[in-house]
């Protein structure tokens, strides 16, 4: 197996830059979409992904939670990632040329004040990464790209103007996905454990489910429901629970929610990202 290690994107996007610097040792491989990526690590041409599930501005990555359940991959780390949108023209533009900005529609909307604060119009592209590229390759002066430092030096464009998010602490959170969990014991720091249930059709089933995770003191930062099998009846969960299943308080939890649920995926226990402190 190479040393792969999959996103979606172009070069030059956001996960590719979060592949650079959390997993350096590592070659970034490009993929057309989530799907393909995950794809790549289950058929082994990448050892891993790396994935965005979340942004602080622009809420979830929603295609993640589908694709999770039925992906057959396990959670082996998370980083958050400060997201720093830079407005990249071709050689020789000015700030006052810029009329339009394409971007992906979510950079598009963590950018949103300051594009009309400056008068320039955003226009959707599939990727932040692609805008660049295209830009570059049309060589327009008056139509710019919302992308990364990183997207920049790859495809040759000036920053006219930097760090245009509209919020200070605009952060994505991502996940590394791989064929296997890897094996975290309780003494090795603060951890997370991620999992997906689907409860039991009963009356308050939620409540009774989760009423563990109460009743022995345990943080659960994330939980996301999405329909399953097309339809409104059958719900499916995706939790983020801070804390170790080997500990006391979380093997009851987890016992409660097993008794409640039809279903309940492990997709890993992992280290807790420094950020969560903050």
């Amino acid at each position: 197996m190479t040393n792969l290690i999959a996103f979606q994107g172009e070069a030059g996007a956001y996960s590719h830059l979060a592949c650079s610097k959390y997993h350096p040792d590592m070659e970034a491989l490009p993929c057309a979409s989530f799907q393909a990526a995950f794809t790549a690590v289950k058929t082994g041409k990448a050892k891993a992904a790396m994935i965005p599930v979340e942004n602080t501005l622009a809420g979830r990555v929603s295609d993640i939670y589908h694709l999770l359940p039925e992906g057959d991959l396990f959670i082996t780390a998370e980083h958050y990632l400060p997201i720093r949108h830079q407005l990249l023209g071709v050689k020789g533009a000015k700030l006052s040329d810029i009329k339009i900005a394409r971007s992906h529609a979510m950079a598009l909307g963590q950018v949103r004040k300051n594009l009309m604060k400056l008068g320039i119009a955003p226009m959707e592209d599939i990727d932040t990464a692609g805008a660049a590229n295209k830009v570059a390759m049309r060589e327009d002066k008056t139509i710019a790209a919302v992308a990364s430092t990183l997207a920049a030096e790859l495809y040759d464009l000036d920053i006219l103007k930097a760090d245009i998010e509209d919020e200070p602490h605009n952060t994505t959170r991502f996940l590394t996905l791989a064929p296997k969990p890897i094996a975290r014991t309780q003494s090795e720091g603060p951890c997370v454990t991620s999992f997906i249930f689907k409860v039991r059709n009963v009356p308050s089933a939620l409540y009774k489910a989760l009423g563990g995770f109460a009743t022995n003191g345990l943080n659960m930062t994330k939980l996301e429901s999405y329909m399953v099998g097309g339809s409104f009846r059958a719900t499916q969960f995706y939790a983020d629970v801070e804390g170790h299943p080997g500990d006391a308080g979380m093997k009851y939890a987890l016992e409660e929610l097993q008794f409640f649920s039809e279903k309940v995926v492990m997709l890993g226990t992992y280290a807790a990202d420094k950020a969560r402190e903050a």
